[in-house]
C-alpha cells in the first residue's frame, strides 16, 4: 500500500497540470465548508458576546399589544399577581418589578435624554450589572424611597467628564417634572443584553411608587429563573400562566435573552449548515473530475496494467493501486484545502475585527468527506482497471 502511494505521487509529478486540476475542485470545496463553518460559528460566538453573559437567566414580562384590543384584559402587575404567579409556575427562583420612564438628566449646564429605570433592591446584582464607581441600592433606599441614583457609563461620561460625579447632585426630570437625586454609583461599561445601562440610569422603585407614579403596578416584571438553561423553558410556562390568567392569547409579551441568544444561533447554524452543503458539491464536482482523469490514466496505462497482470498481479491489487492513486488526490487537495480554509478565515476575521473561531469539527468532516469522493470516484475506473484482460491490454498498446 505504500508502495502504490509513493507511486501515486511519482504519478503525480509526472503530469502536474492534469493533478492541479484534478485538485483545484477538492481544494475548493473543502476550503469552502470550513470557512462557511467557521464564520458561522465566529457570528454565533459575536452574538453571545455583544449580549453578554449577564441576566442569561433572567425573563421579562410586559402587557402584550393585543392589549388594544376592546376584549382583551390587560393585567395588573401588582403584589397579589407576584405572588400567585410564584406559587403557580414552578422553575421561578425571584421575581423583580421595575418601571420605565423617559427623562432627561442635568448637572450644571450639561443636560443627556436618558432612559431611567426604577428598581428594586437587589436586581442590579441579580442581573449582573457592574458597579465602577461607588455602590448600589440597599434594601432601605428601596424601602425608604430615597432620593439616590446610579449612571450609565456614557451618562456619567457626559455629565461628569472628569470622573468626579460620586456624591454630586442631578436634576432628572420627566413629564416636565423635577426631582433631585444623589450619585451614589457610576455603572461598568459592559453588554448587558436587554438592559440599556450604558446610556441608561436607575432609581429606587420605593421613590417611583411614592413620588413619580403613586401605584403599585409595575410595567415590566422580570422573573429570575433557577438556572440559565431552564430561562427557554420558563418562557413557554409563563406565556402559557399568563395568557390563563387573561383569557387571550398574546395579551403578554414574555421574552429572554437566552431565548433569543438560542433563536440567533440557531437561524445562524442553519444557514452555515445550508451554504455549507451548497459548497460540498463542489467536492462531488470535483470528484466527477477525479473519475474522469483516473478513466483516462487507465487508458493510458493499459501496458503497465498488462505487465502486472501477466506478472501474478490479481484484480483486487490492481484495483488497490488506482484506489490509493484516487485517494491520494483527495488527501492531498482535502490537507491543501484545509490551509486554505484556515487562512483565509483568519484573513476575513482580522479584517471584520472579529475574533477567529476555527470549527475544527467542520475541518475533519471536510476532510474525510474529501477522502471519501476520492475513493468513491475512483471505485469505478479501480474497477474497470482491475478486469482488463492482460493479452487485450497488451496487445491494445
Amino acid at each position: 500500500m505504500f508502495e502504490d502511494f509513493i507511486n501515486a505521487l511519482q504519478n503525480f509529478r509526472r503530469n502536474k497540470t492534469r493533478t492541479f486540476l484534478s485538485l483545484l475542485g477538492i481544494i475548493i470545496g473543502v476550503a469552502s465548508v470550513i470557512i462557511i463553518m467557521s464564520m458561522g460559528q465566529a457570528s454565533t460566538k459575536k452574538i453571545q458576546d455583544t449580549f453578554g453573559s449577564s441576566g442569561l437567566d433572567m425573563v421579562s414580562i410586559s402587557n402584550g399589544f393585543m392589549r388594544r384590543r376592546r376584549d382583551a384584559v390587560t393585567l395588573n402587575f401588582n403584589e397579589a399577581f407576584r405572588t400567585e404567579m410564584f406559587e403557580q409556575v414552578e422553575g421561578i427562583k425571584k421575581i423583580w418589578y421595575k418601571n420605565n420612564l423617559s427623562a432627561t438628566i442635568s448637572y450644571g449646564e450639561t443636560s443627556a435624554s436618558s432612559s431611567c429605570t426604577a428598581v428594586e433592591s437587589g436586581y442590579i446584582e441579580t442581573y449582573g450589572l457592574a458597579i465602577e464607581q461607588g455602590k448600589s441600592f440597599d434594601i432601605t433606599d428601596d424601602v425608604m424611597g430615597s432620593q439616590k441614583i446610579i449612571l450609565g457609563s456614557d451618562i456619567a461620561s457626559s455629565l461628569f467628564p472628569n470622573g468626579d460625579g460620586i456624591g454630586k447632585y442631578v436634576t432628572l426630570v420627566t413629564s416636565s417634572v423635577p426631582f433631585y437625586f444623589k450619585v451614589i454609583g457610576i455603572l461598568a461599561e459592559q453588554n448587558s443584553g436587554m438592559e440599556s445601562t450604558s446610556s441608561g440610569c436607575y432609581i429606587t422603585r420605593g421613590f417611583y411608587t411614592k413620588k413619580i407614579e403613586p401605584s403599585p403596578s409595575a410595567s415590566t416584571v422580570m422573573v429570575q429563573a433557577t438556572s440559565a438553561d431552564k430561562a427557554s423553558s420558563l418562557v413557554t410556562s409563563l406565556t402559557s400562566y399568563c395568557e390563563k390568567v387573561s383569557g387571550t392569547e398574546g395579551s403578554v409579551t414574555v421574552s429572554s435573552m437566552q431565548t433569543l441568544i438560542e433563536q440567533m444561533s440557531e437561524i445562524t447554524g442553519t444557514l452555515s449548515l445550508m451554504l455549507s452543503a451548497i459548497a460540498a458539491i463542489s467536492l462531488l464536482v470535483g470528484g466527477i473530475g477525479i473519475m474522469n482523469i483516473m478513466i483516462v490514466t487507465v487508458t493510458e496505462r493499459k501496458q503497465e496494467i498488462g505487465i502486472r497482470k501477466a506478472l501474478g498481479a490479481s484484480p483486487n491489487v490492481i484495483r488497490q493501486q488506482f484506489l490509493i492513486e484516487s485517494a491520494s488526490i483527495t488527501l492531498i487537495g482535502g490537507i491543501a484545502g484545509i490551509t486554505l480554509g484556515i487562512v483565509t478565515s483568519l484573513a476575513i476575521e482580522y479584517v471584520r475585527s472579529q475574533a477567529l473561531v476555527i470549527s475544527w469539527f467542520s475541518c475533519l468532516i471536510a476532510f474525510a468527506f474529501s477522502v471519501f469522493v476520492g475513493i468513491f470516484f475512483g471505485l469505478s475506473p479501480a474497477s474497470r482497471a482491475a478486469k482488463l484482460d492482460p493479452v487485450v491490454a497488451l496487445s491494445g498498446e
